[in-house]
């Protein structure tokens, strides 16, 4: 089922998320519902805070995404990404490596709207599967830089408050109508 997304403006965005505790079948139906909401809109990621829900759920998939390679490893060995999408991440923590890298983001709850951001060009994740296995890996590319953008959502932290100043200020307009839109 494609839920609605939540905008910009909604307080829900700010909501820090309650960990999953069960993986129950409730779970498991919302997390399709997640995946079939940002397959809908055409997005690579999406926390549960989107479609309106308070938790540590953050889903992504980057295999259409040709222009933006990722690399995956699990241990020391590289593994391809695309074999381990679509990802579902309950509890999600993120450890960084030191150097970082500017690129283009978006984020359906601000819709039409890109900035450069700057993120962790590495990172460790570590969470529970829906089968509540442990997930460890870590990630570089645009598989990165997803995890930090979801992680951030389920933190209740927005791109916008990552972008430069000179960035946000050039988005001001947008985020106004946003902001009313959502009252």
């Amino acid at each position: 089922m494609i839920l609605p997304i939540v905008l910009f403006g909604d307080p829900v965005l700010r909501a820090v998320g309650g960990r999953v505790e069960s993986i129950t079948p409730e779970i498991k139906r919302f997390t399709e519902d997640m995946l079939d909401t940002m397959r809908d809109a055409e997005g690579v990621g999406l926390a549960a805070q989107q479609v309106g829900i308070p938790l540590q759920i953050a889903v992504i998939d980057i295999r259409d995404v040709e222009d933006r390679p990722s690399k995956m490893w699990i241990g020391d060995k590289e593994v391809i990404p695309e074999s381990f999408m679509p990802m579902v991440l309950l509890n999600p923590e993120l450890s960084f490596g030191k150097e970082k890298e500017v690129g283009i983001e978006g984020c359906l709850s601000f819709p039409k709207m890109t900035a450069d951001i700057t993120r962790f060009a590495r990172v460790h994740c570590k969470a529970t599967s829906l089968d509540g296995t442990v997930l460890e890996f870590d990630a570089e590319g645009l598989l990165a830089r997803a995890l930090q953008h979801e992680v951030d959502h389920l933190n209740g932290v927005l791109f916008i408050d990552r972008m430069s100043s000179a960035a946000k200020a050039s988005l001001a307009g947008k985020l106004k109508r946003l902001m009313k839109a959502a009252r």
